[in-house]
Parts: C-alpha cells; structure tokens; sequence
C-alpha cells in the first residue's frame, strides 16, 4: 500500500509539473506557463515595486570611455552628466532598458512581422499572421536594412547607435527570469540582444504611423463610380479659406522641375472606368495622427522673448511612446522627450533654442501595377523590355506551427505587396509594387542628434535638411529672437493628382523624383509675430508641385492662427491655455447651417430637447459640456446620410466617410454654400431628398443613441467619449479608461478616444529658460511601480510640470528618487 500511495503521489506531482509547464487554453488564447507566472522567486511577484524604492547604485560596465552620472528628480526622470556623447548614448540605451525594455522590444517585433514568434497565428480574436505578413510585404524589414545602412555610413550616426545599442545589452546582461517586465511573464517568452536594426526597425515603425496618404486603390475605385466633375466635389484639392503653413500670396520661382502628363495620361490614368478591389489592410494608422505646433516671436510676448509650443497628437499607450531626460555632456545641455529604441531627444530645448515637429500628411507611398512575363514572376514589364525580377524571402516564424516563407518579388519600384498570392483568387491577382520613401536609405537620425547641439538658426536649417522621411513640419524658436518653421521631407514632384491613383508600372513616365529642397519654403521671422502647423497644407494651390493626401487638417490650424492673430503680451500660462483649449470651430461654422436646414416641425418633443441642448451650447469640448454629444454624433450621422447611398454602389473598397478628414471640409463647404448639392438626394429612393431632408434625417437617426446615453447618465462629453490610455496589449488592468477629459476632433486639445496629445511642451525663451511639459504616462513601464501612471491625472485636468535643464550641482540639492554612478 505505501508503495502504491508513493506511485500514486509522483504521478500527481509529474502532473502537476507538467501542468503548471504548459499553458493551458483561455477562450481564444492561452495563459502563460502558470507554474513560472506563479513563482515566488521569477513569476510576476517580482514586479511587485515598493512605493519607496530608492534607484541607486555604482556600475562598472564594458563599453564606457569615462564617466557618467544620472540623477532622478521626483518623478524619475533622469538627468545624464557624461564625459563624452558616446557614454551619454550608452547610458540612454541602459535607462530605456532598464525602464522601458518589453515595449521597445514589442514594438520591433510589430515592424519586423514578427508578432506570430510571440503569439502564434492567432489569439484573443486577432490574427498576427495576417498583420506579420501585411508589414513584411510592406517592405519594412528591406526599409529598416537600407536606412541602416545609411546610419552606419555616418561615422557619428555609427557612434550613437553602437554606443547605444551596447547600453541597452548592458542592461539586458544583469537580468535574471525575475527581472523580466511583466508582459515577458504574461506572454511567455524573453527578451534577446538589442541591435542597431532595432532601432532602425523603430524609426521605420514610426514612418509608417506618421506616413500621409495610402489611399491609392481606395482612390481609383472612387474614379471608377463618379464622373470627374462629382469626383472634384467630393475630394477637392486645396481650400480657399484654410490657413496653410505658408501664408497665401507667397511667390514661388519658377519650378525646378518640368512637370509634364504622360501622353497615356488619358487613357491609362484619367479613365474613370475600372476598380481595384484589394484586402482590408489588417493593420492602418490612425487617421487622426497629426499635431500642433506654433511659436510666437518676442514681438508678442510679455517677456519680448520667443515662445514655442509643440504636441504631437499620436495613439496614447501605455507604456508611453514618449521617455523624459536630460543629456549633458561637454558641448551641449538637451532636454525633452526620447524614443525608447533610439538615440538622442526627439523633441526639446537646449540652452540656445528649442524645436518641435508635425506630421506634414503629404503622399510618399505610391503603388504601381506590374505585368510580369509569366506566373514565375521572374520578369516584368518596363518601358517595352523585360527587366529581370529580383527577390527576397522572408521568413515568418509562428510559435507553435511550421515557418512561413514569403517570396517577395522587388522591382525598381519597391516591393511587390500583392499579387496573386496575396490577396488569394477572390481578388483581380494583379500585381501592385509599393514606392514608398521610407524605403530609401536615410539617416533621420542624424537630424535629431543635430538639432540636440543647434545654437541658432543656420543650425536648425542644417540639421533639417538631412530629414526625409516622414515629412515633417519643424517648428523653430531661439534666444536670439528668430523663430521659423519648414516643411521637411523627401517629396515627389507630381503633376495634379499623381499618386492619388494606382500608376502604370510598366511606364517610366509615371517616375518622379524629389522637390529639390530649395523648393521647400522656410518661413522664418514673419512680420504677423508667428508661426504654425497643424497638419494643414504647407502651401496654396499655387504651389508647382502637387500636394497629394485626404488627411490634412483644416479646422485646428484655423482656430490656432486666429487666436493667436489676436494676442499680445503672450505669457508661458497664456500658451498653456490655448494649448488645451477646446474650442470647436467646425461646430462655429457649421451650426447655422444645420439650425437653418433642420425641419423642426418634424421633431417631437425628446428631439427639440437635444436640438435646444445643441443650440444654447458654447461651441466648447469642455468634459462637462452636453453640445459635443449631440453634434459630433450629428455630424458623423449626416455624412453617412449623405454619401453613403453613393458609395455603396460599389463593393469595392473607398476613402472612408468617417474616417477621412477631407469630407469634413467637403460637407461643411456644401452645407454653406450649395443649397441643391447633389449628395444630398438618396439614390435609393424614387423621391429626390433635399439639404433639408437629410440634414433632418441623420438628426432623428441619433435620438435612441442620445436617449441610451441619457439613460446611462453620460450626456456629459467626457463620459460619452471615454476615453483612455490603452495598453499595448489592450489589458484592461494595465490601461487607464473612462478619463474624465475634454477634447476631441478638430479642436486644439484634439484628445479623442484613445489618440491625442502625447506630448504637451512649452518654451520661453528668456536667459533663463522658462519650460513646461509633460505626457499623458510615467517614466516606468512596469504596472506594478507608482511611476507607471503618474502623469495622467495631471495630464487630463490640463495642468503642466516645471521642467529644466540643471546643472550637476544643482542636482545634487534637489528631491531625488535615486542616482547612479557609470563607470568603465
């Protein structure tokens, strides 16, 4: 019998080994491996980190030259003090480690396909083969290799990328399995040697979410379901009335480069005849990725100093995409915010002048249809002859299954994206090749790592003009009075409306090459006192070349110039305000039109109670307010109503309705101007509807979602836009939801339901520098530290930290959280 019992115990315990070793099925996922999770001494305990944990120590680590010393203020946010700018890289590379290592690894593992290694093909609903194989043939691993190769051909891009990369293996060295972030232990998997691929990887992650137009076929579907002239109505280019970065009436020289229309213009590209019908793209930026910047000259300012202001306005996630820190070395003193992933400060101020960027939505990723010889793809047409196809295999490993291969042909175009195994034989099985020029080797990089040591304004001309891509709006202010702001980037001279459609591949007159950058104006020292972006078009149509994308802003850069047109004496305080301030100038202009066509006579009285609530509202996004709740949903309705009958005549894919922000512009000018605009009729219905009946209509379309709403006591805009700071893993106890904030689309506080100002940053530039900042986070990315979340609260109620560039001494006589001594 005992032998029995102790056969009987082992067998329970084997099990339960092997149980507690294997992860186990939860709905459509797995858990971790529970027996590891659960550990005392490595599962997630380990995270656990007391309240008033102190960071210090003294390391000697390989890699370093000299010395160097990190002091954390109050919030843990570390001020670098290094012998040279090497050492200064390495220890950012081990501080974004130490803090911040699970996210930056993850989100390299998104841009290089890699997410099935983590996951598997699918899980919790998603399939991460589908998005692997969506970024590989996107070419994101090939445009992480050329621009690599491009960094490392810069003997000081070279030094801050080794330097860095070997601070963050410094880091990665001291772990043992208890150390790993949490999301290593939920995920089951660990962490491997840092690359400077990686963090080419990032940079190219973040060209990808900032690069503009990607509505090609979208674009050529539309021309093939409406004449030219409905066609120009629905997506205009330009807008009389919009305020662009360049102020309207600037002469532009003559062009540098002769623009001329193929001669199969016509009939190839003009033809309004066929669509293309593509797969939902699995992954897509957010439309809404934009950002304001604005600097105000001394001329305006209480002090007679520059104020510069900067937020970019990104998907809010926790951990934050953003790392505050300071970098001194012998030379020059930076402070601002870091990528986890890459050298340098991305956006900041120095003891000289400060900079801020902008997503500039201009059109660098253009597709080309390619004929090949035959189904071998070996060879494609080019101006009558054929070229020789070159390829690459990618090779996706998916946990738990067989690797997949995908054979990617390339031409001179770029990457083939789909053919006739992607998308499958439901589709036409043509071949689209994607130009793109993130696919270019280039060394961004280097212009921030520039900007970091600029002293005046010939610096900042010089560090911008070495950036291409994404295009971005650089925002410039010094202590020396100047501002400035450039759009800067690698652009397509294009003749009106190239690229907005899907272009002949086998014809070289459908190539363009870049603007030459002179052609890229700088507005510098304007006599209005300021300057501003707001992802808005640089230039008026004027301009020679064509700026192409649906995605450019209107209202925010109309309401920033306005107010600021109208201030003097501006403080640092003044700037805090209207950089927060919720202001809905669509809703200014739109509300007459939609009071003066609404047919009240049709409403009962639950509908004339929220029409009043709209009526009496103070045009204001404010979180108390209820007028946002009832005209955003209003507005969105109507544009359903009104075009919707159009685009479902179609099953092919088209710019979507409520998602792109030309047709915001686009309804509201029609609403204003066009009394019998021919939208507005249903071509569904044998009566012909008027302005009146839809505007109507898509009002009483909303009640029961006002009602439901009322019901749930969340008439109040905070509590009907919920919004939040997801995680990167959408968990929900690792996220920060139902935040009581004010904002929205298309005011200057644009915080929508989980994108918005990632960054908020103001600068004056008095001999003391006066600054302000901070984003909607915390310094750590562990959940189980009390720096996780810190900022958010303060974040979402508007209100601003202090913050400075000290010296080594001054650190020594503040609050600290920790310090830490680098030594070789």
């Amino acid at each position: 019998m005992r032998v029995f019992y102790l056969i009987l115990f082992a067998a329970i315990t084997t099990a339960l080994i092997i149980v507690l070793d294997t992860p186990l099925p939860a709905g459509t996922a797995k858990t971790p491996r529970l027996g590891y999770f659960l550990s005392p001494q490595k599962g997630f305990w380990q995270n656990a980190e007391a309240a008033n944990t102190e960071f210090n120590g003294e390391l000697k680590l390989d890699g370093l030259k000299g010395k160097a010393e990190v002091y954390f203020d109050d919030r843990l946010v570390p001020h670098v003090f290094a012998e040279n700018d090497a050492d200064a890289y390495f220890v950012q590379g081990y501080l974004h480690a130490k803090f911040r290592l699970w996210q930056m690894e993850f989100q390299t593992y998104a841009a290089a396909g890699r997410l099935s290694e983590i996951f598997g093909e699918k899980s919790n609903g998603t399939n991460f083969l589908k998005i692997d194989i969506y970024f590989r043939r996107l070419g994101m691993v090939y445009a992480a290799e050329n621009s690599l190769k491009a960094m490392e051909a810069d003997a000081q891009t070279k030094e801050a990328l080794d330097s860095y990369t070997a601070g963050v293996n410094a880091y990665i060295n001291t772990m043992n399995e208890g150390d790993y972030p949490l999301e290593y232990k939920l995920l089951d998997y660990k962490p491997e040697p840092w690359t400077n691929l990686k963090s080419a990887l990032f940079l190219k992650y973040m060209s990808y979410d900032l690069t503009g137009g990607d509505d090609d076929f979208e674009m050529t579907n539309a021309k093939a379901v409406f004449t030219k002239t409905q066609f120009e109505k629905l997506f205009p280019y330009g807008q009389d009335s919009i305020q662009n970065i360049i102020p309207k009436g600037t002469h532009f020289a003559k062009p540098g480069i002769a623009l001329k229309i193929p001669a199969s213009g016509d009939s190839l590209y003009f033809n309004y005849k066929e669509g293309v019908k593509v797969p939902a793209k699995p992954v897509k930026p957010d439309p809404d990725n934009g950002s304001n910047n604005w600097a105000v000259s001394g001329s305006k300012t209480k002090s007679g100093k520059p104020i510069l202001c900067s937020d970019p306005h990104l998907d809010l996630n926790l951990p934050s995409l953003w790392y505050e820190m300071q970098i001194s070395v012998p030379g020059y003193n930076v402070y601002g915010v870091s990528f986890p992933g890459a050298p340098a400060i991305i956006i900041g101020f120095n003891d000289n002048c400060a900079w801020g960027v902008t997503n500039a939505e201009r059109d660098v990723k253009d597709y080309y249809e390619i004929k090949f010889q035959d189904s071998t793809m070996q060879h494609y047409l080019y101006n009558f002859e054929w070229k020789k196809t070159d390829f690459r295999n990618e090779v996706i490993k998916i946990k738990g299954q067989p690797d997949r291969v995908e054979k990617i042909a390339m031409t001179l175009w770029g990457p083939v994206m789909y053919d006739k195994s992607y998308p499958d034989k439901m589709h036409n099985e043509k071949a689209y090749a994607c130009h793109w020029t993130a696919h270019d080797g280039t060394d961004e990089l280097k212009t921030f790592m520039l900007l970091d040591r600029a002293k005046n304004i010939d610096d900042y001309k010089n560090a911008i003009v070495t950036f291409s891509n994404p295009g971005q709006n650089f925002v410039f202010a010094s202590k020396n009075g100047d501002i400035a702001i450039k759009e800067e980037g690698s652009f397509g001279a294009k003749w009106r409306r190239q690229g907005d459609f899907v272009m002949p591949g086998y014809d070289s007159s459908y190539a363009y090459t870049s603007i030459p950058d002179s052609e890229n104006l700088i507005l510098q020292n304007p006599a209005r006192g300021f300057v501003s972006s707001a992802n808005q078009y640089a230039y008026d149509t004027s301009y020679p070349y064509y700026i192409g994308g649906l995605s450019f802003e209107y209202f925010r850069p109309n309401i920033i110039n306005r107010k600021l047109s109208g201030m003097q004496k501006i403080t640092a305080e003044d700037m805090q305000q209207m950089q927060t301030d919720n202001y809905n100038l669509l809703a200014e202009m739109a509300r007459p039109s939609l009071l003066k066509y609404i047919n009240e006579s049709l409403l009962n009285d639950d509908e004339k109670k929220y029409l009043d609530i709209f009526r009496s509202w103070n045009l204001r996004n404010d979180a108390t307010e209820e007028g946002p709740t009832v005209f955003t949903p209003w507005w969105d309705s109507l544009k359903v109503c009104m075009y919707q009958d159009e685009f479902s005549v179609t099953q092919l894919p088209l710019p979507d309705i409520l998602k792109t922000n030309s047709f915001n512009t686009t309804l509201l000018h029609a609403l204003m101007k066009d009394s019998a605009y021919e939208f507005a009729d249903d071509i569904t219905t044998p009566q012909k509807e008027t302005m009146r009946d839809v505007v109507t209509m898509a009002f009483k379309k909303i009640i029961p979602v006002l009602k439901d709403a009322e019901k749930r006591n969340a008439l109040v805009w905070a509590k009907f836009k919920d919004s939040g700071v997801k995680h990167l893993l959408s968990i929900p106890a690792l996220s920060r939801f139902h935040l009581f904030s004010g904002g929205g689309r298309g005011v200057i506080n644009a915080y929508k339901k989980y994108n918005g100002p990632s960054w908020r940053m103001i600068v004056q530039l008095t001999d003391e520098t006066e600054a302000y900042g901070l984003y909607p986070g915390g310094q750590s990315g562990n959940p189980g530290s009390k720096y996780y979340d810190t900022f958010i609260d303060k974040w979402v109620t508007g209100q601003y930290y202090r913050i400075q560039i000290f010296t080594k001494e001054n650190m020594q006589r503040q609050k600290l959280a920790g310090s830490m001594t680098f030594l070789k």
